[in-house]
């Protein structure tokens, strides 16, 4: 057990490093909005979580430099108090050559503590250590995004992105549902988070799903079409959104709606690519003016139900969403944009978070948000199963999300 999870902890700690190839320092210490951390946090924060919940199980244990626990404690409460959130671009200090030294000391740390004890609660916590990493690799791309489309120059993160124009997308059609009682939520077999369980029963009611993505050429029609001018298609904080932050169109695309800035730069929009960095308030408004819904979670995870992971993922290295080019049934369960769904963050019925500080990992933010399925192309395959969760505030435009259309029947 112990040698097959040194061997992905080592192999994701990596991965982490080598997302941040050809990102100067100057790029990992820029935060360019409240809601975004910079790179070198993101590297602190991930190794400190293994010191703080794996090597300090043990009482020997010293930390690194107690400070840091202040400076890289994300929001676990029950374990101090936090340099607050907003002002991480401000910490210069400690330098990116001492984080990087940090995240050595912390590798080897696990890495001999995994080699001498052989026992499952460790391997369980570093299985949750290795999967939050997962996490904040996506959010490391979304962050850097959103830096460098802030910076004048509009630079490039990788300019070798491969491209995959295609001259064509698969026609738009619904597929019906399964309904009546479902069971949904994690099955018990392999790694899920506190908030994927328990598994349990509920309602489906008769319904369809589109078989693909909304592209950008359908959302922009719906642009064009005075979309973003028409309170009637808004919930009333959408269109409060729309109006103080002057929402005219997805975060990205160019006034001229012709271009849009990617991590490969600033490039054409493709019509055929699925939509990508909408918020909650976008993805209804515009299923409302489609004459369709969002789909519910359920609805999303009883569709994936055995369906194979595989799709535009982070491996693919595109770090954008793809068109669906041919394919029969549903297509892009899985990659391309997170799709965001019609249901809010809540708990299962009889949830239990995890016990200790861990327990504020997931529960403690189930008032607000709303949840997104099926990972994007910034998301590792390894980290995504039918019952995962993903949850952002309903205004949140940053990440790679769009939508999948839902109906009733």
């Amino acid at each position: 057990m112990a040698a097959g999870i040194g061997t992905r902890f080592r192999q994701v700690r990596q991965q982490t490093v080598d997302l941040c190839a050809g990102l100067s320092a100057e790029d990992l210490l820029v935060q360019s909005m409240p809601d975004a951390s910079p790179g070198k946090w993101h590297l602190a924060h991930t190794s400190w979580f293994f010191e703080q919940f794996v090597l300090g199980r043990d009482a020997a244990y010293r930390p690194t430099d107690p400070a840091w626990n202040y400076l890289f404690n994300s929001y676990y409460q029950s374990i101090g108090p936090m340099h607050a959130r907003p002002q991480r671009g401000l910490l210069s200090r400690p330098s990116l050559d001492e984080v990087r030294a940090y995240r050595q000391r912390i590798d080897a740390a696990v890495g001999e503590r995994l080699a001498r004890d052989d026992d499952s609660e460790l391997a369980t916590l570093v299985e949750l250590g290795v999967q939050h990493e997962q996490q904040h690799q996506e959010l490391l791309l979304t962050d850097i995004k959103h830096a460098l489309w802030c910076n004048p120059l509009r630079p490039a993160y990788r300019a070798e992105l491969a491209d995959a124009t295609v001259s064509k997308v698969v026609p738009l059609h619904f597929v019906s549902g399964r309904e009546g009682i479902v069971e949904i939520g994690h099955r018990g077999e392999g790694f899920a988070f506190d908030n994927e369980t328990p598994r349990h029963r509920t309602l489906l009611q008769p319904h369809a799903l589109a078989n693909r993505l909304v592209t950008n050429a359908e959302y922009l029609a719906f642009v064009r079409e005075g979309g973003y001018r028409e309170p009637a298609l808004w919930l009333a904080d959408g269109w409060a959104a729309l109006q103080r932050d002057g929402w005219q169109h997805p975060l990205y695309w160019d006034d001229d709606l012709a271009s849009e800035f990617t991590l490969a730069g600033m490039r054409a929009l493709d019509p055929h690519e699925p939509v990508c960095h909408l918020s909650y308030y976008e993805a209804e408004a515009f299923a409302r003016w489609a004459g369709a819904r969002l789909p519910t979670e359920a609805e999303w995870e009883s569709a994936a139900h055995g369906v194979a992971i595989r799709g535009n993922l982070q491996e693919t290295q595109r770090f954008q969403p793809r068109a669906a080019a041919a394919g029969d049934g549903l297509l892009q369960l899985y990659g391309d944009v997170w799709e965001w769904t019609a249901s809010p963050y809540v708990s299962y019925p009889g949830f239990r978070p995890l016990s200790g500080a861990l327990g504020e990992y997931n529960g403690k933010f189930m008032c607000g948000p709303w949840v997104l399925r099926g990972g994007s192309c910034a998301t590792p395959r390894e980290h995504l199963r039918a019952s995962y969760r993903n949850f952002f505030a309903p205004h949140a435009r940053w990440q790679f999300a769009g939508l999948r259309l839902g109906q009733d029947r």
